[in-house]
């Protein structure tokens, strides 16, 4: 293992976990936590951090000052970011641009320094928007799907895989990830960096604040323990749309493996996912959140669909399962468990920012 492993955004969700799994299995390992704690609940996450022996080190990645006072590490796993798909379309891209891009830049600038392997999380959401949403889907029961039979390059019913087309726009969110996934690969040819791609779909798990763009699951969650409000928003109004999720945890371990196998993950970009196993409508999930807390919302309904929405994104894991046996090992309902408990042992700190 290495001796120093520097996680960016690592007082986020995906980052925190990811810290404090690698510190509690490798404890000799020193590892470090650059965040700007921007995003809410940041401050629950340093406490977790520190008690976890995880080193914080307050920066921002869009100022390459912050990452060099760090000093010298050994692996950089990238999972900075704005991460709203809808960032820029009401408001300025500034923030979004200079994170997600430039950002990633100068993570790369120190690693480059360092001849560190870099491990980056990049999106699902590198796909087109327009080429997600003429995917021939029908409704069945609460959910769009794929027919069975049905299949064309990069997708069937079993999900998006790698070789699915990039030809279209994606939101300027998806452009900065599939534009960092394209400096990564330029890195590791010029400064023979070894460089690994993860496209991840939904992340899940205890310790994310959900907000209706991302975090879906906990939100969800929260919503109805809480009994806060939550609307179906687009495609119809009615919660068809369709999302695998993945535990965070079951990340953890793709990347333990990666890690292993360095040389046969290296310049290798995979798609990371729940899989359709672990796949979701809003609908379906509604009834899930039901049966757990025994509270059923009144939902807002809302049909228009927002610019950068899609109705149907399930990750096809064919690649990573091929190439390092691995699989989600959370299931839907074990994951909402989880979260279900983590919400009512920290109801007073979790409520205030997770009901509204």
């Amino acid at each position: 293992m290495y001796r120093h492993i520097l996680i960016s955004g690592g007082a986020g969700f995906v980052g925190s976990n990811l810290a404090i799994a690698f510190k509690r299995e490798f404890p000799g390992t020193s590892v470090t936590a650059l965040d700007n704690l921007k995003r809410r609940g940041s401050e629950l996450a340093l406490r977790r951090l520190i008690s976890a022996g995880v080193n914080y080190h307050h920066g921002d990645i869009r100022n390459p000052e912050d990452i060099a006072e760090v000093g010298s590490f050994e692996l950089l796993i990238e999972c900075s970011a704005e991460a709203s798909v809808h960032s820029g379309y009401e408001s300025s891209p500034s923030y979004l641009l200079n994170t997600n891009l430039v950002g990633t830049i100068h993570c790369l600038e120190a690693a480059r320094q360092f001849s560190a392997d870099v491990i980056f999380l990049s999106t699902s959401r590198v796909y087109p928007i327009a080429l997600l949403r003429d995917l021939p889907l029908e409704i069945k029961a609460q959910r769009f799907d794929i027919p069975e039979r049905q299949s064309g390059k990069g997708w069937s019913n079993h999900g998006i895989s790698e070789s699915f087309s990039l030809d279209g726009a994606r939101s300027l969110y998806g452009a900065t990830k599939l534009a960092s996934e394209l400096l990564l690969t330029e890195y590791n040819e010029m400064y023979k960096l070894r460089t690994i791609v993860n496209r991840c779909g939904v992340l899940a798990g205890p310790w994310q604040m959900g907000k209706v763009d991302q975090g879906f699951v906990a939100l969800w969650a929260a919503r109805h323990l809480y009994e806060g409000e939550l609307s179906y928003i687009g495609f119809g109004g009615n919660g068809h749309q369709v999302r695998d999720v993945l535990h965070v945890a079951d990340l953890y371990e793709l990347l333990k493996l990666q890690i292993k196998q360095i040389d046969v993950a290296n310049r290798r970009t995979f798609n990371v996912g729940g899989g359709r196993e672990n796949s979701v409508s809003l609908a379906e999930l509604t009834q899930l959140c039901e049966t757990h807390t025994g509270h059923c919302l009144k939902f807002g309904r809302d049909d228009r669909t927002r610019e950068a929405d899609v109705p149907w994104y399930v990750t096809d894991n064919s690649e990573v399962l091929a190439e390092f046996g691995w699989r989600p090992q959370y299931t839907i309902e074990s994951m909402l468990k989880e979260v279900f408990v983590w919400l009512a042992d920290n109801r007073t700190e979790l409520e205030p920012i997770l009901r509204a």
